[in-house]
C-alpha cells in the first residue's frame, strides 16, 4: 500500500493563495522553488559589532584568530572537551564509540533500548552500520504496514565525565597547565559501564557550524536566540543579563546590549557550563576566563604554521627543524585586549564584580567579568568565515531557466526531483533551509525564482511566524521550523518547550498572545513585527461571510497595526480584534489561533550532506538513502504539526531507484571540496577528542587521572591541517560504521 499522496484539492488551495511576485521567465519550469547559489550572497548584518561610533570589536582580524582557538582549545572545557570535539567533522560528528543517549529529551523514558543490530546498546557501545535506522517497518514504503524496531535513544556527542566544580587549575603563561578542572567526580548515574563513570552524551544529534551564520535562530530548539546579551542564550528573555563597561579606571557599571543577527553568540555560550557537553556543575565564565586568561591559546594542541587564521601567531613557526610544536605566541588577555573596545575591558579587580569563593583570590576584573561577551563573539566571528558556497552546485553554469548545466544527467533528474517532491518547500533559498530567515527575506527580492513560480510559491519575507496547513488544521508556525515526524512527541518536544523561565520558545506562541493584547506575553521583539498579509495562509479577512480556518467580520477583524508596505498579499493585511482572539481561544477546539509547535525542530541547511551524518535531530539515520526513504514514504509517524503536502511520500520514489539515486545524485552535487579536504577556511589545529572509553559497553576500565570511580579514555587524534588542506577526502559517516 501507498501512503498519503498529496491531494490536488489542497495543492490547489496552495497555488491559490502562494503570492510573491515571480519572473516566469526563470523560473516557470519545474515545481515551485528553483534551487539557487550561495555564492556571493552576504550573511546577515550585525549592527553595532564593527561599525558605529563605540563597535565592540575593533579588530576583526584579532577577533578571528580569539574565536578559532578558543572554538577549538580543550582547555575550554572541564576536562579536555573542546567546541570543536562536536563539530570537528565538516563541522559536525562522525564519532562511533560512547555516542548514545537514551530517550533523548525524553519525558517516559532514560533507559537504553537495545539496538537494532541486536546488541545491548547503552554507554561505549560502538555502533554498527546493522544498528540503524531507528524506526524500521516492515515495508520500508508503507506507513501503515507493521513496526519492526522503534528506539528512542538519540546518537549524538560525548562530553563531560560532569561532577562538582570547586576550581580551575589556572597557570600563567608560558605554561598550559592542565586541563582538567577541579571537580568532585564520581560515575554517573545513567552513563557507567559496571562501577565506571564514562562521559555523558547530549540529547540531540550536533548539526554541523558551517554556514551557520545564515541561520535566524539556532539550536534544533531555537533556544540560541537571534538576540546576543552578552551573557547567555537567552537575548531579551532574560531581565537581568547585562554587560558591564568601564566609566573610569575605578567605576564600572552595568549596560544592556542588544545584538541582532547573532544566535551563533547566543549557541556558543551555552556549551562551556553545561554539565553534559563541557562543564563541571556551576562553574561560570568568571571561572573559566581565570583558567585560560594568562594561557598561551591551544598550548597543548598542535597549530600548523600555514593555518589559514593562526599561522601568523603559531609557535610552530619558532621551530628549526619545521616540525608543528603546541600553542600561540600569545595569551587570551592580549587576543581580547587587541580584538575588543577598551571600554568593556580596561579596568582591574572590583569588588562590584564579585570574587570568586577562595578569600585569598582577588576580585574579579572588568574582563573576567566580560568574559561570555569576548567568549560568544569571538566564536561567531570565526564561524561567519565557515561559509560553504563552492561546491559543484555553485560553480555550474546555468541556462536561461535557471537550471544548472554542468551537472551530471542524473544529478540533474535528481534536481527536478528535489523540488516535484516538495523538498524545496522546506529546504529553501541559497543555504536550503526556510531557518535563514533574514537571507531569504533579502534574497526573494533579487531572485524570486528561488522561492516559487506560477505552479507554487512559498512566501517569504522577515516575518519570524507563517501559517500553513498541518494534520491539526490551519496552522500558525515558527517559520524554519516543521515536524517531519521522526519521533514521538514524547521522545522531544522540540520547538514546543518552554525556556528556563518558563517562557515558551515558539514564536507562534507568543504571536498568539500578541493578537489577544497580552503584552507580557511576547518575550521577542519581532513577534510584534509579524504581518499577516506576507502569510502562506490568510489568518483574517474583511469579508462579511463566516469562515472555518479564518478571522472574517462576523469574528472581529480590523487591519494589521505593522502597515501595509510591499506586503505579499495586501488583501489579507488583516488581524482579528482582541476581544476576537479572546474569543476563539476560549473555544476547547479553535480553529482560528492553531499554533500546533510539539515535535517541531530547526530546518537543517543540505549543503555538505553527504558528509554531516548521522542525520535528524536523533542521529537515527546513517545514510542518505535512509534519510530519502523516510521521505518517499512520508516519515516515520504522524504529529498534529506536521505541514500537510511537504512530507506527504513520494510515488516515484517509492516506484523507482533510479529517482531515489538521481536524488541523491544532487544532493552530493551540494559538497564543497574545501570542506570534504579541510583547506581553508574550513583548516583547523590539532585536537584529541575522547572516542569511548578503554573496554566495550560491558566492561570499561576504571583508574582515569580524574577520578578512579571514571573509565579511560581513549582517543581519536585529529591532526593539524593548514590552509592547503588534507590529502585524503573526508569520508561519510557510514564509512565508520563496522
Amino acid at each position: 500500500m501507498f501512503p498519503r499522496l498529496i491531494r490536488p484539492s489542497f495543492l490547489a488551495l496552495l497555488v491559490l493563495t502562494a503570492g510573491n511576485s515571480v519572473t516566469p521567465a526563470v523560473a516557470g519550469n519545474g515545481f515551485g522553488p528553483l534551487p539557487i547559489s550561495l555564492k556571493n550572497v552576504p550573511a546577515p548584518e550585525v549592527p553595532g559589532l564593527l561599525d558605529g561610533p563605540e563597535p565592540i570589536v575593533v579588530d576583526k582580524k584579532v577577533a578571528i584568530a580569539l574565536g578559532k582557538a578558543l572554538f577549538w582549545d580543550t582547555s575550554v572545557g572541564s576536562d579536555g572537551v573542546a567546541c570543536a570535539s562536536c563539530h570537528f567533522h565538516a563541522g559536525a560528528d562522525s564519532r562511533t564509540r560512547n555516542q548514545l543517549a537514551p530517550g533523548g529529551k525524553s519525558t517516559v523514558s532514560q533507559v537504553f533500548d537495545p539496538t537494532a543490530g541486536g546488541d545491548a546498546g547503552g554507554p561505549n557501545y560502538a555502533l554498527k552500520k546493522a544498528d540503524f535506522p531507528f524506526f524500521r517497518r516492515s515495508n520500508v514504503f508503507d506507513t501503515t504496514s507493521p513496526v519492526l524496531f522503534q528506539s528512542d535513544d538519540v546518537v549524538s556527542s560525548a562530553g563531560t565525565f560532569g561532577g562538582d566544580f570547586s576550581g580551575v587549575n589556572d597557570a600563567p603563561a608560558p605554561h598550559g597547565g592542565e586541563e582538567g578542572d577541579a571537580c568532585a567526580r564520581s560515575a554517573d548515574a545513567v552513563f557507567h559501564v559496571g562501577g565506571a563513570g564514562t562521559r555523558k552524551v547530549a540529547p540531540r544529534n550536533a548539526p554541523t557550524v558551517i554556514n551557520a551564520v545564515f541561520n535566524y535562530r539556532s539550536f534544533w530548539d531555537g533556544r540560541a536566540n537571534n538576540v546576543f546579551n552578552g551573557v547567555n542564550s537567552w537575548g531579551d528573555r532574560d531581565p537581568d543579563a547585562n554587560v558591564w563597561v568601564r566609566v573610569n579606571g575605578r567605576t564600572v557599571k552595568q549596560e544592556r546590549l542588544r545584538l541582532v543577527n547573532s544566535s551563533l553568540a547566543s549557541v556558543a555560550v551555552a556549551p562551556p557550563l553545561n554539565d553534559t557537553e563541557m562543564s563541571c556543575r556551576q562553574r561560570t565564565f568568571k571561572d573559566l576566563a581565570r583558567k585560560l586568561l594568562d594561557r598561551w591559546p591551544l598550548a597543548n594542541q598542535k597549530v600548523h604554521p600555514r593555518d589559514s587564521v593562526l599561522g601568523p601567531l603559531s609557535r610552530s613557526i619558532f621551530a628549526a627543524d619545521g616540525s608543528l610544536q603546541p600553542g600561540l605566541d600569545t595569551t587570551y588577555r592580549m587576543l581580547i585586549m587587541e580584538a575588543f573596545n577598551r571600554k568593556y575591558w580596561g579596568s582591574g579587580p572590583n569588588e562590584a564584580l564579585g570574587r570568586p569563593g577562595d578569600p585569598d583570590q582577588p576580585a574579579y576584573s572588568l574582563i573576567e567579568a566580560n568574559f561570555p561577551l569576548f567568549f560568544g563573539l569571538a566564536i561567531q566571528l570565526y564561524e561567519s568565515t565557515l561559509v560553504s558556497d563552492d561546491s559543484p552546485f555553485d560553480r555550474s553554469a546555468r541556462a536561461a531557466d535557471g537550471v544548472p548545466t554542468d551537472l551530471s544527467p542524473s544529478a540533474r533528474r535528481g534536481m527536478e526531483q528535489f523540488r516535484k517532491d516538495h523538498c524545496a518547500l522546506c529546504h529553501i533559498g541559497p543555504a536550503f533551509t526556510s531557518a535563514s530567515v533574514a537571507t531569504n527575506a533579502q534574497r526573494v527580492k533579487i531572485q524570486p525564482e528561488a522561492f516559487g513560480n506560477e505552479t507554487f510559491t512559498i512566501a517569504t519575507s522577515g516575518n519570524v511566524v507563517n501559517r500553513f496547513l498541518s494534520f491539526a488544521g490551519s496552522t500558525l508556525s515558527d517559520t524554519g521550523f516543521t515536524s517531519t515526524g521522526v519521533t514521538p512527541l514524547e521522545t522531544d518536544i522540540g520547538l514546543g518547550g518552554v525556556d528556563p523561565f518558563g517562557k515558551p520558545l515558539s514564536f507562534s506562541l507568543q504571536y498568539v498572545q500578541f493578537l489577544a493584547g497580552d503584552a507580557a506575553g511576547v518575550h521577542d521583539a519581532p513577534v510584534a513585527s509579524v504581518r499577516p498579509c506576507d502569510f502562506q495562509l490568510p489568518l483574517a479577512l474583511n469579508v462579511a461571510d463566516p469562515k472555518a480556518r479564518m478571522f472574517t467580520q462576523v469574528d472581529g477583524v480590523l487591519p494589521q497595526i505593522q502597515g501595509n508596505e510591499g506586503c505579499i498579499r495586501p488583501d489579507w493585511a488583516f488581524q482579528p480584534t482582541r476581544d476576537a482572539t479572546l474569543t476563539e481561544l476560549s473555544k476547547p477546539n479553535s480553529g482560528k489561533t492553531l499554533a500546533v509547535m510539539d515535535g517541531a525542530f530547526k530546518i537543517p541547511g543540505l549543503r555538505n550532506i553527504e558528509l554531516t551524518g548521522p542525520y535528524m535531530h536523533n542521529g537515527g539515520m546513517a545514510t542518505l538513502e535512509q534519510v530519502v526513504e523516510f521521505y518517499a514514504r512520508g516519515g516515520n509517524i504522524d504529529t498534529p504539526g506536521k505541514n500537510f503536502g511537504f512530507v506527504v511520500g513520494s510515488g516515484d520514489m517509492i516506484a523507482s531507484s533510479e529517482a531515489r539515486a538521481d536524488l541523491i545524485a544532487f544532493l552530493k552535487t551540494l559538497t564543497d571540496d574545501r570542506v570534504r579536504y579541510e583547506r581553508a577556511p574550513f583548516d583547523h589545529p590539532e585536537i584529541r577528542i575522547p572516542h569511548g572509553h578503554v573496554g566495550d559497553n560491558w566492561s570499561a576500565a576504571g583508574g582515569h587521572e580524574l577520578s578512579a570511580e571514571l573509565a579511560q579514555d581513549e582517543f581519536l587524534l585529529v591532526d593539524a591541517v593548514g590552509a592547503e588542506g588534507r590529502p585524503a577526502a573526508l569520508p561519510a559517516f557510514e564509512d565508520y560504521l563496522p
